[in-house]
């Protein structure tokens, strides 16, 4: 991808920053029946609306806080596969980890991967002291992914802006 960073490398895969080349993958991705499920409703409709949301979203928050979530692209053949990475919110007191996989890609263990790599990228590199995990009630799934990854049952909350009912999940870095 022209113009695009690589954060961080597992054996499978590579996670790398989001470019504008990516809204037609985005556009897919937001209007899986999963994501809108269990991440909620993007309203983009088109690739154009996409790439806007790709701009003013990952692409400006990785200019102004230096994480974003990154497209997770196999180092086999290039396929994008899902994405993950660190989200900043208003309503948290640090950044969440946020990933999401196309079903074509679930079962293979490619979620983990990629969100304990960005775990590690947290810690190791960027040097934050609390990382959080936000999923609904329902979400076993992310709910067992955040517990393997080390975080921590914290609270329940209703987050703004939609008042989303959400499970709040924390992890502390030790700090050497």
């Amino acid at each position: 991808m022209s113009g695009a960073i690589t954060i961080c490398e597992t054996p499978r895969l590579r996670l790398r920053t989001v470019t504008p080349d990516d809204a037609a993958f985005y556009l897919e991705l937001v209007n899986d029946p999963s994501w809108i499920a269990n991440i909620g409703q993007r309203n983009l409709h088109t690739v154009e609306a996409a790439r806007a949301a790709l701009e003013t979203g990952p692409m400006a928050q990785f200019r102004e806080q230096g994480y974003s979530l990154y497209i997770v692209e196999r180092r086999s053949d290039g396929a994008p596969v899902g994405m993950a990475g660190l989200v900043r919110r208003d309503s948290l007191p640090g950044p969440d980890i946020g990933y999401a996989v196309r079903p074509a890609y679930w079962g293979q263990g490619y979620a983990y991967e990629a969100a304990a790599a960005i775990v590690r990228h947290a810690q190791q590199v960027l040097r934050l002291r609390t990382l959080y995990g936000i999923t609904s009630q329902q979400n076993q799934v992310s709910i067992n992914l955040l517990n393997k990854l080390g975080l921590r049952y914290e609270r329940f909350s209703r987050l703004p802006p939609e008042g989303r009912e959400t499970n709040i999940y924390r992890k502390d870095f030790r700090q050497d």
